[in-house]
């Protein structure tokens, strides 16, 4: 029996021919219940199995004509009535079903299976249903709840394919026009998906993506930007395309700043990580030398102050550059950009990957020798001046857990580098990588 939390919507593969009396679950004779109990409450007697107190006929045979009345085509499957298979129905359409109760005929632990088309229309729903199951006292209670959100899962999707009108089209081609064809990047054939562009002070081309329902303009569009900060729009009936894309150029603006920023540091450095940075990310990880890196993370509002910074590499390398920063921290000038200021602070130049020698930086993991292992960089070093080897967290994890010398102590695992034999530290931060 499934577990009595979970809704299970399976698709049986007996949905696809006509029944057979093989497709169907056999009775649990001879099984013990689940639970101990009676699905039904008895005023006047002790509960006993399967509701056979002194009201527990009447209150079943009650249920049991509800049900029939609510739903006549789901009927049930065996003497106990444990399983019920048949079909229910809504806005004239019917669809397949079967629920199989547990012996103490509790819907909180029955097992509801669907028909591929049902299980695709009350996709999404599967929460509330769940919920309705834990809380429905009968049988009758809980159809009676799928039903009324069938009704509204079917509403809903009638409402998603219907057609917009005509209007929809000819104000939209109107609101183009209005604001320029130049701007438009793309435009599905339904009208439902346009993508606009625009360029920011700088000249950097920026798209927006608008997702239109059937309603526009009442309803408003969902705008999707690669931002690296929420991007809300005012919007009322009266607002058209041009207003989006007004509170666009006005959104770039605000964040020219942050993207001057952030250009300069990958024209002028070596990015290790993201390798190919979107609009909307706000870290970088560049690299020192030595086998060193520092992960910075600017804040998009506010990219002249300064950002959190998070030094790799070997100790002997990267702790000199800490006390640095905190020595320093009281010469970051706001009206330098964040790449001089990290200079000024740290006194060091940041090398290009043009200049920086493969011997001077090598950032192949010394145990699997790649780059990169399921989108992750080398960000282990040995700290042994003599090695400065990287490696992968993972690799190095599996290292040393299959090292007998190996010793762990709550996050942190102590061993030997592979390279050198020199002991190396792996912290796990509170988890295994």
């Amino acid at each position: 029996m499934a577990d009595s939390t979970t809704l299970h919507m399976v698709l049986l593969d007996f949905y696809f021919r006509p029944p057979r009396a093989r497709d169907f679950f056999p009775p649990r004779r001879g099984l013990p219940p689940l639970r101990p109990g009676s699905a039904w409450d008895c005023a006047c007697a002790a509960p006993l199995p399967n509701s056979q107190g002194c009201c527990g006929g009447r209150a079943r045979a009650d249920m049991e004509g509800s049900l029939l009345r609510l739903c006549p085509l789901l009927l049930p499957q065996n003497r106990e009535k444990t399983i019920y298979e048949g079909f229910i129905s809504a806005q004239g359409r019917d669809f397949h079903l079967k629920i199989m109760l547990p012996e103490d005929l509790q819907v909180k632990k029955a097992r509801l299976l669907c028909s591929w088309q049902l299980r695709t229309i009350l996709n999404g729903y599967h929460q509330i249903i769940e919920q309705r199951m834990q809380h429905s006292p009968d049988l009758t209670s809980f159809m009676m709840e799928l039903k009324m959100i069938l009704e509204v899962a079917l509403k809903n999707k009638q409402e998603m394919h219907r057609p917009p009108p005509p209007q929809f089209y000819s104000r939209l081609v109107e609101e183009l026009g209005t604001l320029g064809w130049d701007k438009l990047v793309y435009v599905d054939p339904s009208f439902c998906t346009i993508k606009l562009t625009a360029k920011d002070a700088s000249g950097r081309e920026h798209h927006i993506t608008l997702k239109l329902t059937a309603k526009y303009p009442e309803e408003a569009p969902d705008c999707l930007v690669d931002f690296p900060v929420p991007f809300p729009v005012s919007w009322t009936p009266q607002s058209s395309l041009e207003s989006i894309h007004s509170q666009f150029l006005a959104a770039l603006d605000s964040l020219k700043a942050f993207w001057d920023a952030m250009d300069e540091i990958d024209e002028k450095t070596w990015v290790l990580e993201p390798e190919n940075p979107t609009r909307s990310a706000t870290a970088r990880r560049i690299a020192l030398g030595n086998n060193a890196s520092v992960n910075i993370d600017v804040d998009p509002r506010h990219p002249t102050m300064p950002p959190e910074c998070y030094f790799l590499g070997a100790d002997h390398v990267i702790k000199p550059l800490g006390i640095k920063l905190s020595k320093n921290i009281h010469l970051w000038d706001p009206e330098n950009t964040p790449l001089q200021n990290l200079k000024d602070v740290l006194e060091i130049d940041f090398p290009a990957r043009s200049i920086l020698e493969k011997s001077d930086f090598t950032m192949d993991c010394g145990i699997c020798y790649a780059f990169q292992l399921d989108g992750a960089i080398p960000d282990q070093v040995c700290d042994n001046p003599q090695c400065g080897q990287p490696f992968h967290q993972i690799c190095l994890y599996e290292w040393l857990r299959g090292l007998l010398t190996s010793r762990q102590s709550f996050n942190i695992i102590f061993g030997e580098c592979p390279y050198c034999s020199k002991p190396i530290t792996l912290k796990m931060a509170g988890r295994k990588p």
